[in-house]
């Protein structure tokens, strides 16, 4: 069943619970929702590998808790907040192997962006990267949604459960620090 833009969640949603559709309700759950949750993703892990583990993680996590989702939010909304949730949870697991004990510096990310095949070699692009990696997760995470996907902060408090003038205060520092970081760069 192919779904039309804009996607009717309902029906959607319907499907997936129905015993006899859940299985293609997920295949086009994958295909409509897959490639912006693997960039949203990307976003926080920095590598297409990372990336993709953690995008496989969410799809198992969506697919063992569809009937717990009943519709009180956006299935986009929910979908995004498993991706949120899981990067952080395999950024927590890599800050542990790397034997960091905090977020406010993930050097180990520019070290992974560095090395990543997949990284396009575009100098400006690799030092905003470099510059986003830098900042703390929850800075991190409010920049890349306000940034690059223009999410509203009605929006991402929902996803992030944080106040708006939180997530703007964040922006607002993230920005500051993008900034520094860009201008003191040498290229």
């Amino acid at each position: 069943m192919a779904y039309q833009l804009p996607i009717d969640e309902k029906q959607l949603i319907e499907d997936l619970h129905d015993p006899a559709k859940a299985r293609d309700g997920f295949a086009e759950l994958v295909r409509l929702y897959g490639e912006g949750m693997y960039w949203q993703i990307r976003k926080m892990v920095a590598t297409h590998e990372d990336a993709n583990d953690v995008l496989q993680n969410c799809f198992l996590k969506v697919w063992k808790n569809l009937n717990n989702f009943r519709g009180e939010a956006k299935l986009s909304t929910w979908l995004y907040k498993i991706a949120v949730n899981e990067s952080i949870n395999f950024l927590n697991k890599e800050r542990s192997r790397v034997g960091m004990t905090d977020d406010s510096n993930d050097s180990f990310l520019l070290k992974n962006m560095e090395s990543d095949e997949f990284v396009d070699g575009d100098a400006l692009q690799l030092l905003l990267q470099k510059a986003i990696a830098t900042l703390p997760e929850k800075q991190r995470l409010v920049f890349n949604m306000r940034y690059y996907d223009d999410m509203k902060y009605e929006e991402m408090s929902e996803v992030l459960g944080t106040s708006v003038g939180a997530l703007k205060a964040s922006y607002h520092h993230a920005v500051k620090k993008v900034t520094a970081f860009v201008q003191n760069a040498e290229l």
